[in-house]
């Protein structure tokens, strides 16, 4: 029997979603969405996803116009009580001290060093971001690749006390299989730092690191003694893959304006636009933290991932906004 092009197509990209995918959300392949609760939500999308796979139909997408964003923080995995990053951050610094003693008399380091949250806090945004830079300049991208994912390996949530690449949300990894068993191409693109994500993106979420959009720092070019060469990475900044930042990043990075996109925040706010803006069908997405007790609770007042703008056009506009408490029959994948 002759197999068509397009069953041929279908069936690889199932298995490679398989391939890449931790198992319960293999299941998505049968039975879409086993994590969501049925709904219009859920119905929003696979509507969706089947106007525009349906050959002849009038809003039919070619597979290589199929292209998914989604943001990471908040949309794919929690960002609470801090980006898990600045987590990261905050932890690489404290081990780097012994080998800084000047830190001990330098602020912000002393502060932080101490404990002194008041003179921290005094400091300002300006003393994170210096804490920051420090934890992820001044070593080459192999190096810092390791150390992500070190840490990983041993820091635990404070709330959940497992693993932070286990607090990926299951209903949204069903969904990235989802979308590639139907002829999608799914990219993050986050305003945390693209060498940060690209260490386990790919094993929790079947992202490969090519397409991983965020933001960058500027790295070197250098020799060492035996010739070997290596990137540098140091404390300037190249890019903010943030705000109106997303949108201009998927310009240089992926080169085709989606059709589907994710967000869960203010933040995420221009890249909807910009995907709703273009010809045909198009989806627009955002996931509403509504369940304090499977995971968290907030939305406009929120220091992080504040949802208050972003909110108002969903509503006016009619772009689908996942209830998290309402929608999802569960949040992680480690849930019974």
């Amino acid at each position: 029997m002759r197999l068509s092009r397009e069953f041929t197509r279908r069936f690889v990209f199932a298995v490679l979603s398989v391939m890449f995918l931790p198992a319960p959300a293999a299941l998505a392949q049968s039975h879409p969405l086993p994590s969501w609760n049925d709904g219009s939500v859920k119905k929003s999308i696979t509507d969706f996803v089947q106007r525009v796979t349906t050959q002849g139909g009038p809003d039919f997408v070619p597979p290589a116009e199929r292209i998914a964003v989604f943001d990471n923080d908040g949309t794919l995995w929690c960002e609470q009580p801090i980006y898990f990053q600045a987590a990261f951050a905050l932890d690489r610094v404290k081990a780097m001290a012994a080998q800084h003693p000047e830190w001990k008399q330098q602020q912000p380091f002393k502060a932080f060093l101490s404990g002194d949250k008041k003179a921290l806090a005094e400091q300002g945004e300006k003393a994170l971001l210096t804490l920051v830079a420090a934890a992820h300049s001044g070593m080459s991208t192999d190096e810092f690749a390791k150390s992500v994912a070190d840490w990983l390996a041993i820091a635990k949530h404070p709330r959940f006390n497992r693993p932070y690449n286990e607090l990926i949300y299951q209903p949204m990894v069903e969904l990235l299989a989802y979308l590639r068993t139907n002829g999608f191409k799914t990219f993050i693109v986050s305003g945390g730092g693209v060498e940060f994500m690209r260490v386990w993106a790919e094993r929790a979420y079947g992202i490969p690191p090519e397409q991983v959009v965020g933001s960058t720092g500027v790295t070197k070019y250098q020799l060492d003694a035996t010739g070997r060469a290596s990137l540098l990475k140091t404390a300037k900044v190249q890019f903010i893959d943030d705000g109106p930042g997303k949108p201009a990043g998927i310009n240089m990075m992926i080169g085709r304006r989606p059709i589907f996109a994710f967000g869960n925040s203010d933040g995420d706010h221009q890249m909807l636009q910009w995907t709703v803006a273009g010809s045909g069908a198009r989806f627009a997405g955002i996931v509403h933290h509504t369940d304090a007790a499977r995971e968290y609770a907030y939305d406009r007042p929120s220091k992080i991932g504040q949802l208050d703008k972003a909110w108002e056009e969903a509503k006016t506009r009619g772009w689908t906004v996942v209830d998290m408490k309402r929608d999802w029959k569960r949040v992680f994948g480690f849930e019974p």
